[in-house]
């Protein structure tokens, strides 16, 4: 099995990108800095809990486009 690689922190600047959200935005509603958002761009996953609270967010199911890869990849 040769599961797609989805970066997580590039489809997460992304969907900020689309939704027209700056990193400062959206540091204020992670309750974090702009420097840890710029290190979670950098990270190709993060936990499942990380992973919900920017789904949250976002009001973007990021456990989707992993489920979708999953299933393209197993097509």
């Amino acid at each position: 099995m040769t599961l797609m690689k989805i970066h997580f922190g590039k489809l997460l600047q992304e969907t900020l990108r689309e939704q027209g959200r700056s990193v400062t935005w959206f540091a204020r509603q992670l309750c974090c800095t702009r420097p840890n958002v710029y290190k979670i761009f950098q990270k190709e996953s993060v936990d499942s809990s990380l992973m919900l609270r920017i789904s949250k967010i976002l009001q973007h199911d990021f456990f989707q486009d992993f489920s979708q890869a999953y299933r393209q990849d197993n097509d």
